[in-house]
């Protein structure tokens, strides 16, 4: 594993989750940064699970890679369950996952990612840290506008004037696919990040915790679960060809 670079800024707060894509920026912000933090948001989901791994995954990561270990400081737990309360949707409710009038599932909460980068900010600017890392990706996703490259740059300009400290967003995962994410969860840490991965992390938004796939935990018909499962295997197929 490499030393962080020098030319770049020491500090990053990484928004996680506990679900693949976050855990994977978390581990490339480890890889690339010498202090890195974490932040969590309770904003009222209706699956407590992916809160619940990521203490699980924090451990695992500092257990299973010593030089990372060092390098990864404080948890942060943000309430903002007033959130899910204005922003009902199939996350935050009961409802059925459903594709809406406006061509976005139902489980789009709006705003979410915004909401979560300006209290990540917040946070980050009383920490000293100027690196905020998000797991958003308009790849292999599901179309919410709160991911897109654009947003978010934008996103950064207006935090940026806002605490007049040069922020940056990086979305590590922002142009890559799901089997790309994969494999970069293998060049960053090996069979035992993708293992880690795998069998700690949650995505599925049905919160399925006790079905395991080949590529992990979930219900396996819900389109987070679809998303993954497609990504993994597309990964390994390529792997395949590729030995």
């Amino acid at each position: 594993m490499a030393a962080p670079s020098s030319d770049v800024p020491a500090g990053a707060l990484v928004l996680f989750s506990g679900g693949q894509d976050s855990t994977t920026c978390l581990a490339h912000a480890l890889e690339h940064y010498a202090r890195v933090e974490t932040a969590g948001f309770d904003y009222g989901q209706r699956h407590r699970i992916e809160l619940e791994c990521r203490a699980r995954i924090r451990a695992a990561l500092q257990e299973r890679f010593p030089a990372w270990a060092g390098r990864l400081g404080p948890d942060h737990m943000l309430d903002i369950s007033s959130f899910g309360a204005i922003g009902e949707t199939s996350l935050t409710t009961q409802s059925e996952i459903v594709m809406l009038d406006s061509g976005l599932p139902s489980t789009f909460v709006p705003g979410r990612n915004l909401v979560f980068f300006v209290y990540a900010a917040a946070l980050a600017y009383r920490r000293g840290l100027d690196v905020l890392v998000g797991g958003m990706c308009e790849t292999d996703y599901s179309g919410y506008p709160d991911c897109r490259d654009a947003t978010l740059k934008a996103l950064q300009e207006a935090i940026r004037l806002g605490t007049e400290v040069p922020f940056t967003i990086e979305t590590p995962l922002m142009w890559l696919s799901k089997a790309q994410t994969w494999a970069l969860a293998h060049e960053l840490g090996g069979d035992a990040l993708v293992e880690l991965v795998r069998n700690d992390t949650h995505t599925c938004y049905e919160g399925d915790h006790t079905t395991l796939h080949d590529w992990g935990y979930g219900c396996g018909t819900c389109p987070a679960c679809d998303l993954r499962a497609k990504g993994y295997r597309a990964w390994r197929a390529l792997g395949a060809q590729n030995g």
